[in-house]
């Protein structure tokens, strides 16, 4: 066991809940379980928000008992949509820190496991406690936990807008991601709703689109991060126990240069006869061609992902199916091993499915970047909403520190061909 799962916010939560479903729902051999779990059987998630609503309803719906109750943070009131009344918190006496309560609760967890690996943390970019307490966190835990890993799996807001602080909240997030995770895997709520509702399309009416839910999009959020972090035979002990290093040597395979860490991630699936080349077209097609500028977008490296009971069909010709990836997501020609490939018999959200994930270290990353930057600049430079930033103890310095962080990643994207 080596990873600990940390969940932040409401939008991490809701994450969480579909996550810890699909992994206690479908594994039926204890070895199938071992890396998510401490030697006591209670999962090594700590679930902490800044209001009791959606972690006491995540409690219900995991199963009874898998949750210890201590690794279960509350606050007493929200966080207003605000980075910094996230990150600094509550100036009270009558609500303890949810930073060191949290902080707490990882120390014990990690002195439970034999090896510790690192930190898997769920959020979003634009809520007060997504962002704000989430860059507290992954601050603290870096500087808790110096060699080990953090992965942040991130949901970023649709571009119509949730919040009107959401730019600052996004921007803010980002540069601290930058700074302290190893790798970020970036979920666009407008792309996973696209996706979601897919099928729904396929086999209903023009108006399917508007019946997407949150629970959707959250299923094909963790169906991708199943087909990437679920136990895999290659990574297993001779006697068939998996020690959760999936996260890690997922970092290791898509962020060979620590300045790029942000990653995309898609993926397509089928029932009956598979032609993996064609999974792979499906996961190319709505993949973003070419950056605002007009440039067309690369990629450092590329993990393609097979599960399902005909992996042999993959393993008889991997070639073609990386040939494709290689050239569909641009792989730059100074990386030798831009492609590679992992594949699993079990495919733990849809039994008897294949399914090709695909994680890329890929520059539309940095469209999303640009767009934050972009608009945060515009309101930062009138003035807008920043007396909110100043009343929770922000300063200038963050922001101007966060402008140059970001526009630094942009930069190193912009050159990611050279």
């Amino acid at each position: 066991m080596s990873a600990m799962w940390l969940q932040i916010g409401q939008c991490g939560n809701q994450i969480g809940q579909e996550w810890w479903q699909i992994v206690t729902g479908t594994s039926n051999r204890e070895a199938d379980l071992y890396p998510f779990c401490s030697q006591d059987g209670h999962l090594s998630a700590v679930c902490v928000d800044s209001e009791p609503k959606v972690v006491r309803k995540l409690q219900k719906q995991v199963k009874r008992g898998l949750f210890r109750e201590s690794n279960l943070i509350m606050g007493k009131q929200g966080r207003g949509s605000n980075w910094a009344y996230g990150y600094h918190g509550v100036r009270s006496e009558s609500e303890q820190n949810l930073c060191s309560r949290t902080m707490e609760s990882l120390r014990k967890e990690a002195e439970k496991r034999d090896f510790y690996g690192g930190t898997v943390l769920f959020h979003s970019l634009s809520g007060g406690t997504g962002a704000g307490l989430s860059s507290r966190l992954c601050e603290a835990i870096r500087e808790e936990f110096p060699l080990g890993h953090i992965l942040s799996v991130s949901v970023a807001p649709h571009q119509a807008g949730e919040s009107p602080l959401q730019h600052y909240n996004a921007l803010l997030c980002l540069s601290w991601l930058q700074r302290y995770a190893d790798g970020v895997l970036l979920f666009h709520n407008d792309e996973v709703l696209k996706q979601a509702a897919a099928p729904l399309a396929r086999k209903a009416t023009p108006e399917a689109t508007c019946q997407v839910s949150f629970p959707s999009m959250n299923a094909y959020l963790t169906s991708c991060l199943a087909g990437l972090l679920c136990p895999l035979k290659i990574f297993t002990s001779q006697s068939g126990v998996s020690m959760g290093m999936e996260p890690w040597e997922l970092l290791r395979t898509t962020c060979p240069m620590p300045a790029f860490k942000f990653l995309h991630t898609a993926q397509a699936s089928t029932r009956g006869t598979v032609f993996w080349d064609s999974l792979a077209s499906s996961v190319l097609q709505p993949l973003p061609r070419q950056s605002l500028a007009g440039n067309p977008h690369q990629s450092t490296a590329v993990l393609a992902v097979a599960r399902g009971p005909r992996e042999d069909a993959f393993l008889a010709n991997p070639s073609l199916v990386l040939r494709k990836l290689r050239q569909g997501y641009r792989c730059v020609s100074w990386n030798p091993f831009a492609a590679t490939y992992w594949t699993d018999a079990a495919s733990l959200v849809t039994p008897g499915r294949h399914s090709l994930t695909v994680c890329a270290n890929h520059s539309s990353s940095a469209d999303l970047l640009q767009r934050v930057e972009q608009r945060a600049r515009a309101m930062y430079e009138s003035n807008a909403f920043l007396h909110w930033y100043w009343r929770h103890g922000c300063e200038e310095g963050d922001f101007e520190q966060a402008f140059e962080t970001v526009r630094s990643v942009l930069g190193d994207y912009s050159h990611l061909g050279e």
